[in-house]
């Protein structure tokens, strides 16, 4: 029968070694996980053909899995069709981390999770990382080969759970990371639910006024020789471009959409575009405390989970969504590979708040800067929830400012001719 030796960790991060007499690698697994261990490595004695044959993840004499051999991207491509959203990431990983917590072995939790209802994550995604782990491959190595449902943020800090031995912690945390996130995204998302209806109920009514309402009235002052006043004949270009050279409309929207991501895929466009969204009024300050709060609790999780600050920092610029802070965390990483904090270089950049800086400078000085992160993220997420009251008690009044002056314009457009239209025929009476 082959043997197999392994290295695998207790659950306190004691690594054990040993060999195990078994027909294949998956047995090994499962033995090792029985055992109540974490599997780190398994490989196959060399000898028989037998063992060889079992090394490669299956006994002699089986069948090859033809989807095994497929390119990773391939493989990923079939099993995963979209990038699925925090909460959905959240579930995913709350339900893994039940699983293993109530004792269950690593592969047989994974085989349980595709029979778990969990929305955005297909069940061919938990089987494919079953089938993995039971080759001998690390749940964060077998979680690397899919990168659209697995980010670095996640593969690593799985990494770091299974080197600590504490990957249940680990994935708890992750799973309160990604839900926090995702009501933040939530909190944003209805925030603006109501300047967007407005708007859309707005145009709508002027639409239908201009292509239904209007004509008709053109037609009857048409009928009376009358002069119309300036803000109706206005109105009455714009209902002409809209009805009659609409297709010339459409072609400048195309071609302005055609340069405006043409201008986005550039370096330089990105950058600009960046700046201008923290730059914008009322908009502006809610983007940048949503960044420092992504920013800060991102950090926050990576270090408080054992991973090294230089691969924190990396990590942390991959996944910030502005080209200004990605480029002022990846200068803050090159500072600290050369021996400075992480203070000095964030105030250097001019764009991090002094809060920050000064947080992280303390949390440097006494030795606890995750706990000085996790802090300042649940500050800028409770500052996150009243800029966003402030943002819609702005946006309301202002939208009600601007459906006014645009029905205003359209009353005054109608009005205005009806009035001289009644001038005249009284004057003629």
């Amino acid at each position: 029968m082959p043997q197999f030796s392994y290295k695998a960790r207790r659950r306190t991060g004691e690594v054990v070694q040993g060999v195990l007499d078994v027909p294949d690698r998956p047995t090994a697994l499962v033995q090792i996980e029985r055992l109540g261990l974490f599997p780190v490595a398994v490989e196959g004695v060399k000898g028989s053909a037998a063992a060889a044959a079992a090394a490669a993840g299956r006994p002699a004499g089986t069948k090859i899995n033809l989807a095994s051999m497929l390119p990773p991207a391939l493989r990923e491509s079939l099993t995963q069709k979209r990038k699925p959203k925090l909460q959905e990431l959240a579930t995913f990983t709350q339900q893994l981390a039940n699983l293993l917590n109530s004792g269950m072995p690593l592969t047989v939790a994974l085989h349980s999770m595709t029979h778990l209802e969990s929305k955005g994550i297909s069940a061919e995604v938990s089987q494919q990382l079953r089938q993995e782990v039971m080759e001998g491959r690390s749940l964060s190595d077998a979680m690397s080969k899919q990168p659209v449902v697995f980010n670095d943020l996640y593969v690593n800090m799985v990494r770091a759970g299974e080197s600590s031995g504490a990957l249940v912690d680990v994935l708890r945390r992750m799973a309160s990371h990604f839900q926090q996130f995702a009501e933040l995204q939530g909190k944003v998302a209805s925030a603006m639910i109501y300047p967007i209806l407005v708007c859309c109920v707005g145009m709508g009514l002027v639409l239908f006024f201009i292509y239904f309402m209007l004509p008709h009235f053109v037609e009857m002052f048409n009928g009376f020789n009358v002069e119309l006043p300036l803000p109706t004949r206005i109105l009455i270009r714009v209902s002409y471009v809209l009805t009659h050279l609409w297709w010339l409309l459409i072609l400048i929207l195309v071609m302005l959409a055609i340069f405006f991501r043409r201008f986005q895929n550039t370096e330089g466009g990105r950058r600009k575009l960046d700046q201008l969204k923290m730059n914008l009024p009322i908009v502006g300050k809610v983007v940048r405390v949503s960044l420092f709060a992504q920013f800060s609790r991102t950090l926050s999780t990576l270090l408080q989970n054992g991973v090294p600050v230089l691969t924190a920092l990396k990590i942390s610029e991959q996944v910030m969504p502005n080209r200004l802070l990605r480029e002022a965390i990846a200068k803050t990483r090159e500072a600290v590979t050369d021996g400075k904090t992480i203070a000095q270089p964030l105030a250097q950049s001019k764009l991090f708040p002094q809060l920050m800086v000064d947080l992280v400078k303390i949390g440097e000085d006494t030795g606890d800067v995750p706990g000085a992160l996790a802090n300042l993220a649940e500050t800028y997420e409770g500052e996150l929830q009243i800029s966003l009251r402030i943002m819609m008690n702005l946006i309301e009044p202002l939208l009600i400012v601007v459906m006014a002056v645009g029905v205003g314009f359209l009353l005054l457009s109608v009005l205005l001719p009806m009035f001289k239209l009644i001038s005249n025929i009284s004057a003629a009476g």
